[in-house]
């Protein structure tokens, strides 16, 4: 659809009075209207211009209805069609549902039947569309990434990531350990408009803070001892990529402060330089820890806080996700028989008993 409650719609018909009352009834409903008095018009028309919907008779002088309604649907079978019918020809509108129109009216025309055929066929085609992308994005997320959603509230998970992806938004992903926030990261940054950028991921949990700030804006030649050249940090690295800071509840307050400036102004500085840097890079952060009682407790900075939490993904324990326990198992026991070269078919039903009651 063109816009929210306009649709391009394509009048084929030869009878000049019959499309003239249509256009007037289309347009009064806010449509955009194109015509074509015969088969071969219209066939011409799809194939140099888009239509949402084509409302079709299938009785003309020239090619008819039933021949156009196969050659549309072999350039473009996306496209639905309605054919328009007289009592006596109902087995031509037979034939044309199966040769793929969506749905076919009597004449005379009832109009609030055809309104809300048009309706119908016009969301049908929309909720197609979007199921299309929905799933080809889970699947890549779930493929892809291995990451394992059987259970509802991981399907809920990944449905967030694949709505939220495409946006430039911080993301603070939250979970316990173990819990595969970096494969929710990797997930964000591969459907994101960012994907063919750099994805460059800093555990702040394992430098110290001066090897962190070096980590992360670099350095100058002899800023410091044992600096004999210039490093390049890692905002840099992932410049029209992504930068993931995993476990950011490990920074000090003094590299908070220095991350907080890097979102405000888009720029870094070298450790040892005075020269800004532009920096264009999406952040994701995720952490084990909970932040706003941090913030409550002084020991995370809040405008920070509210920086990186735009958008916020939780990614729940294994205790609260049970259904997954069975297909994780699968997925480790296929993953590690390939890679050891063996052949194992899967648990005993005690051995799984035993997972899903662990806790």
């Amino acid at each position: 659809m063109n816009i929210e409650n306009q649709a391009g719609i394509l009048v084929v018909d030869d009878d000049a009075g019959h499309r003239a009352t249509l256009r007037t009834v289309l347009k009064s409903w806010d449509h955009s209207i194109s015509e074509a008095d015969d088969g071969h018009s219209a066939v011409r028309q799809v194939k140099a211009a888009p239509f949402d919907l084509i409302l079709m008779d299938v009785r003309m002088t020239e090619m008819g209805g039933i021949e156009a309604l196969k050659q549309i649907k072999g350039y473009n079978p996306a496209i639905p069609i309605i054919i328009m019918t007289a009592y006596s020809s109902v087995e031509s509108a037979v034939e044309a549902m199966k040769a793929g129109a969506y749905d076919y009216l009597t004449k005379p025309l009832d109009f609030d039947e055809l309104r809300l055929t048009i309706e119908r066929a016009l969301e049908h085609t929309r909720l197609k569309h979007e199921n299309r992308d929905l799933k080809a994005r889970l699947k890549n997320l779930a493929d892809s990434r291995e990451i394992v959603a059987a259970s509802d509230r991981m399907k809920g998970l990944l449905d967030m990531v694949a709505t939220i992806s495409p946006s430039e938004a911080t993301v603070l992903i939250t979970g316990a350990s173990g819990t595969g926030k970096e494969l929710i990261a990797r997930a964000v940054h591969a459907n994101s408009s960012r994907s063919t950028g750099p994805l460059v991921a800093v555990n702040c949990a394992a430098l110290t803070e001066s090897l962190l700030e070096s980590e992360l804006f670099g350095h100058e030649k002899g800023a410091f001892t044992g600096a004999d050249r210039r490093r390049e940090g890692r905002f840099v690295q992932a410049d029209r990529g992504t930068l993931f800071l995993d476990e950011v509840g490990e920074m000090s307050m003094a590299m908070q402060a220095k991350l907080l400036r890097v979102l405000q102004e888009g720029e870094i500085q070298r450790v040892g330089g005075d020269t800004p840097i532009a920096v264009d890079v999406r952040i994701i952060t995720a952490t084990n820890k909970d932040l706003g009682q941090m913030v409550a407790e002084g020991k995370f900075r809040e405008d920070l806080f509210y920086r990186l939490n735009v958008v916020n993904l939780h990614v729940p324990p294994l205790a609260q996700r049970t259904d997954d326990i069975p297909a994780l198992a699968q997925h480790f026991i296929n993953r590690y028989a390939a890679r050891n070269r063996k052949q194992i078919k899967g648990f005993t039903p005690r051995a799984m008993d035993d997972l899903l009651k662990y806790q």
